[in-house]
């Protein structure tokens, strides 16, 4: 006899998977916890008897449950990050980890607490009381950011949950965050589980095979093309194809792009490389893609960033999408060839044809155009350093292994556009750009990163948004690097903003509404100190490698280290794409007026619906 919770903490241990190199690890790396009434007495009891399930303590539940997809996103989606919750709050604030597992496509077991089955004490404390549905509680809200939603009234449901739980977390065509709701009784109640749920499963990428004659119909196609492009997205590194996507550029002479979620995939000097595509790409992709007569898409679901909202390509392009799943693969009337990313670029196997080799050449001509642009901009110069500037110091000081992270304001067009990678290793969380994801995400990286320095790149705004989690990373002795870059405000947005015809207005903070005529400043340094972080603070570019060099050392001995340095608000590096906004269509300033004529004007550019090859 076991509990539901302890039957479901046996379950997680007994689960194993495939690692990139071929050998096996925990499917489960660990639970991120926070305990409440909710889940102290049933998940936390099972927990305290199963040693062997490493647990880790938040500070704040959609801070830990961020760490766990930044864990999973480092893995590879090879292991999962489980958090568990109490009821009502605690369990809300995991919604949002939730909505960035599923945009990214990530894997994560969430195992909020919830209100009695037997409802016996309702109301309780924390519940919301539905007045027309006496079976709601807050975990509902979960229905639409899970790929599989469950709520465990018997301990016995768990013999058919289960397997769906890890279906959805291995599948590579269905992935995403799965939610197991858990009423507070039922954790506790008893139940004869049979031994064999508890016996170990290996979980293998499974590799789905594409259908030979859609193969042979986009074999036909890539033969018709003399100007073929490759884009190559997250799917890519999933399924480790990198290689034989490598292998068939080189057979054919194929320039190769990359998407956010393909970043660091294509080494930078590779001839081959175009550069990364989109708003926040290169001018350099961007000038290849608009010139194809072909794309072939791996691995992506081609978000609005990595199309510049579907006005990148020319409007008679062909598009053959491989993907796992059928629901990325068909977008915008592109021939879907739905298979593993690895095995169907093996079976692709199209005799050499007479690919333009002026085309060939040009990749490298238009990312040598990019790559002085960029050094331009990394050169030093006086004021206040560019994030362009510190990009560039903390690119020059990464070695092989090392991880780099960001996720929202200006910072992933610098690190997407920017970087110059030598090796693997980006995580840009620009699915749901969730501000907060930059600390949070590196704690959990940190522990599923096994290589190098794990360093991650944030604006203020992101600090403050939610930072806690640098206590957890500290406190754990999960070592990272934390660029601290303080510009004043959101100053993406601004821009944002302002480029469209507003006002400067609640983004920087010399904008935003205040009593004070001095407003105070944050002094991040000293708050990341209190964090039990090693802090060292830049008042000039010339002093960042050697602050930056000593947070590695830091980082490789266990503790997070939090570089603060000021940074210019207005200095961005620019791929000259467009990207739709919604810009008011009647608006008594002649500014917003403009901005929305251009927007008119660029929408009759974009490829609504390609023609299907």
């Amino acid at each position: 006899m076991l509990t539901t919770a302890q039957a479901l903490v046996r379950w997680l241990l007994a689960q194993r998977t495939e690692l990139m190199d071929g050998t096996e690890a925990p499917l489960f790396a660990g639970v991120f916890a926070i305990f409440g009434h909710g889940n102290v007495l049933g998940m936390g009891t099972a927990l305290a008897e199963h040693p062997g399930l490493p647990v880790w303590r938040g500070q704040n539940e959609q801070g830990m449950a961020l760490a766990a997809v930044g864990l999973a996103k480092a893995t590879h989606r090879r292991q999962v990050g489980v958090a568990t919750s109490s009821i009502g709050p605690g369990a809300l604030n995991m919604v949002t980890a939730a909505g960035v597992a599923h945009a990214n496509r990530l894997p994560l077991l969430l195992l909020p607490g919830d209100t009695f089955v037997s409802r016996a004490p309702d109301p309780v404390l924390q519940q919301v009381e539905h007045f027309g549905d006496g079976t709601a509680t807050v975990n509902d809200a979960f229905r639409a950011v899970s790929r599989y939603f469950d709520r465990i009234t018997r301990p016995e449901q768990l013999l058919s949950a289960l397997p769906q739980v890890a279906r959805v977390l291995t599948d590579p065509a269905d992935c995403g965050p799965v939610t197991l709701a858990l009423p507070q009784d039922v954790q506790a109640e008893a139940f004869a589980f049979p031994a064999s749920l508890f016996e170990p499963v290996v979980h293998r990428p499974q590799r789905c095979r594409p259908d030979q004659r859609t193969l042979s119909h986009a074999t036909n196609l890539l033969r018709a093309s003399r100007r073929p492009l490759m884009i190559l997205g997250g799917g890519v590194r999933y399924s480790g194809a990198t290689r034989a996507a490598l292998a068939f550029a080189e057979r054919h002479g194929v320039p190769v792009t990359e998407t956010t979620a393909g970043r660091t995939l294509v080494p930078h000097d590779h001839p081959l490389h175009a550069g990364p595509l989109g708003v926040t790409g290169s001018s350099s992709a961007n000038a290849m893609a608009a010139d194809a007569d072909l794309v072939l898409a791996v691995g992506t679901r081609l978000q609005d960033f990595t199309t510049a909202s579907w006005s990148v390509f020319a409007p008679d392009v062909r598009l053959v999408s491989i993907n796992t799943a059928r629901f990325d693969a068909v977008k915008h009337g592109g021939f879907a060839v739905v298979g593993d990313a690895r095995d169907t670029l093996d079976e692709l196997s199209v005799d050499p044809w007479p690919v333009d080799s002026h085309w060939t050449t040009r990749a490298g001509v238009e990312r040598a155009r990019w790559d002085d642009y960029v050094t331009g901009l990394r050169r030093p110069s006086t004021g206040l350093p560019t994030y362009a500037q510190v990009v560039g110091v903390v690119n020059d000081a990464a070695e092989p292994g090392d991880y780099v992270m960001t996720a929202s304001g200006g910072l992933p067009g610098e690190l997407i556009g920017g970087w110059r990678a030598a090796s693997p290793g980006m995580d840009v969380e620009y699915g749901f750009s969730c501000m907060g994801y930059e600390l949070a995400g590196a704690w959990g990286a940190a522990i599923g990163h096994t290589g190098g320095v794990v360093t991650t790149l944030l604006g203020d705004g992101s600090y403050l948004m939610l930072n806690s989690e640098l206590y957890s990373a500290a406190f754990a002795g999960h070592g990272l690097v934390a660029v601290v870059c303080d510009n004043d405000g959101y100053a993406v947005i601004d821009r944002l903003q302002r480029g469209n015809g507003g006002s400067a207005f609640n983004n920087m903070y010399a904008d935003c509404r205040s009593p004070h005529a001095q407003p105070p400043r944050v002094d991040f340094a000293s708050h990341a100190a209190a964090l039990g972080c090693a802090v060292l603070t830049v008042d000039k570019l010339d002093g960042l490698a050697a602050a930056y060099a000593q947070a590695r050392t830091h980082a490789r001995a266990g503790t997070p280290a939090v570089v603060v340095i000021r940074t210019h608000p207005s200095s961005w590096t620019d791929a000259g794409a467009w990207w739709e906004v919604g810009v008011p269509e009647v608006s008594t300033k002649a500014e917003i007026a403009d901005a929305r004529a251009a927007l008119d004007k660029a929408k009759s550019g974009q490829v609504r619906y390609l023609t299907h090859p």
